[in-house]
């Protein structure tokens, strides 16, 4: 209903006026009609004039002498401008103190069409207000802790799959044909139309046959290839390879085989533990376990966060603010939509996509839900992040951009209250969740890591929602499943932060077989550049983030 709410702000020095008319006031949905005297905006024109007056130089003048209606005649504009953006600035806060208003997101300020210096300024100032929720009780909570033991067998298993990852190849006899699996070196020559483009030579490019590191197509010819061997690979460059005379070209390969390898099978003993720097297979174990102590625990509060927030929105019900909905399903479906890009059948996937997309934003409902939730039981029981663990966040996020870039992070985010508010979330989520398992009854049992990790996948089939994303590495489906829809991500699923991941800066790509540049050996790097990817703009001023480094 529209408000008939009328009323004065006065300053410190009582002469300065806002007058505000409330014309909204539906649901969480709120706007007003705010007036700025011209005698406000021209007073702290004055103060701006007596601010900088001592630093301003004339000719004729001596310093801080200049008359105060020559700064006005040489800087007016700027100083009317500041002033009016001050105004605006203090007056949307004292909007906010009078009214007691939590604003969702921050409010959309409008001046409107046709002020002109001199005049009163009219804004309106739209928002949607955070829900008024009664305390949530926390009395009852009743969990379950599965735990695992990391024992001999898990840690050797997690070695043996660490090894396994650590591929390393030895010569084969010269007659060995290449098959699937094997490494051959090469050197090549590429040409579109019978000529060469930049880019496409190279030499002693390792490629590992299978791996999907060069353009479709190429590697296949490899197979039964022997060392000596001369070959014409005929492929072509996708549609999306980021040179573009090159996109969708057929090309050809003068390649030549200078080396076929097979894999080598990596024996586990205290040679292997000194290959990777460690003094034996007793260290590299005791390193081991430590890991998998941290997965197992992992594991084990992911479970036990997901049965709590189940309890947590079986409980309480109330309307979210729309905004911050969509805000959440937006980062949710950009993530998605980045996925889809990379299916084998892009358009397909996407129209698997869009039968899910009301089941995504019930999701987005249910994650601002929680996170109002928490965020409400942290306030009534004192949870706070200290200013110590701030700076410590701030310091660590700082590390993901550029050096050069790191100091002006830190200013960015002590300058900007959401990208703070942002950076505190998860670890605020966390004590949160940590301060209600204190409370919650908890009995524990021992099971095992397969059945742990399908007790969790049961909730994910079963669309469990499980927190308010704030950036932790849990998945997450709609309650809609379909046995037979393909994953429009590795695992049906959406991770718990909703954002999409941050790519690397964009790099200057030649051209070359290659696909990806983080799949190639050392030695092909210089011939083979990455496929360029868009750099995604950080929020606001924030800087750059640097290139991820190559895997």
């Amino acid at each position: 209903m529209a408000g008939v709410h009328r009323y004065e702000i006065l300053s410190k020095d009582k002469t300065k006026a806002m007058k505000t008319v409330e014309t909204l006031n539906e649901g969480l949905k709120r706007e007003y009609r705010v007036t700025i005297t011209a005698k406000d905006i021209d007073a702290r024109v004055d103060d701006e004039v007596k601010s900088i007056a001592p630093t301003v130089r004339m000719p004729g003048f001596r310093p801080g002498k200049v008359p105060p209606n020559l700064i006005r005649k040489m800087h007016g504009a700027a100083l009317s401008a500041d002033a009016l953006n001050k105004a605006i600035d203090q007056s949307v806060r004292d909007l906010m103190t009078k009214e007691k208003l939590r604003p969702a997101l921050q409010p959309a300020v409008t001046l409107a069409d046709g002020y002109e210096n001199g005049k009163d300024a009219e804004l309106t100032v739209a928002l949607e207000v955070l829900p008024d929720i009664e305390t949530p009780s926390i009395d009852g909570l009743k969990l379950e802790r599965l735990t695992v033991p990391a024992d001999d067998k898990a840690v050797m298993a997690k070695i043996e799959e660490f090894a396994a990852q650590m591929k390393r190849f030895e010569d084969a006899p010269k007659t060995k044909k290449a098959a699937a699996g094997d490494q051959v070196i090469i050197d090549f020559a590429g040409s579109v139309d019978g000529v060469a483009f930049d880019g496409g030579t190279g030499e002693d490019m390792a490629v590992e046959i299978g791996s999907g590191q060069l353009i479709p197509g190429f590697e296949d010819q490899l197979i039964g290839a022997k060392v000596g061997d001369a070959k014409t690979v005929k492929a072509t460059f996708p549609d999306e390879y980021p040179v573009e005379n090159l996109k969708g070209a057929k090309a050809e390969f003068a390649v030549t085989v200078k080396e076929v390898k097979v894999p080598a099978a990596s024996k586990i003993d205290d040679e292997f533990a000194k290959s990777l720097g460690l003094e034996s297979l007793d260290k590299l174990k005791e390193l081991m376990k430590d890991q998998v102590e941290q997965e197992l625990n992992g594991l084990t509060r992911t479970y036990m966060k997901r049965k709590l927030l189940d309890q947590l929105a079986a409980a309480h019900d109330f309307d979210v603010p729309p905004t911050m909905v969509e805000a959440e399903f937006n980062q949710i479906w950009q993530q998605l939509e980045q996925e889809v890009a990379n299916e084998d059948d892009p358009a397909a996937a996407k129209a698997e996509l869009e039968k899910d997309r009301d089941d995504y934003h019930a999701i987005a409902v249910r994650r601002v839900r929680l996170g109002l939730l928490l965020s409400e039981i942290g306030q009534a029981h004192g949870v706070q992040v200290s200013q110590q663990e701030m700076q410590r966040l701030v310091m660590q996020a700082a590390q993901q951009y550029r050096p050069e870039d790191r100091q002006r992070f830190v200013e960015y985010v002590q300058q900007d209250a959401l990208a703070a508010a942002q950076l505190r979330a998860p670890l605020y989520e966390d004590k949160v969740v940590d301060f209600l398992f204190e409370k919650a009854e908890i009995s524990d049992r021992e099971t095992t890591r397969e059945e742990l990790e399908a007790a969790i996948e049961a909730d994910d089939d079963a669309g469990h929602v499980h927190g308010p994303g704030c950036g932790h590495d849990h998945d997450e489906k709609p309650a809609k499943k379909a046995a037979a829809k393909k994953p429009a991500t590795k695992k049906d699923a959406v991770k718990d932060d909703a954002a999409p991941a941050k790519k690397p800066a964009a790099k200057k790509a030649d051209a070359a077989p290659a696909k990806k540049a983080d799949d190639k050996p050392a030695a092909a790097k210089k011939a083979a550049p990455a496929k360029a990817a868009e750099d995604k703009p950080a929020a606001k001023k924030a800087p750059a983030k640097k290139a991820a480094a190559k895997k």
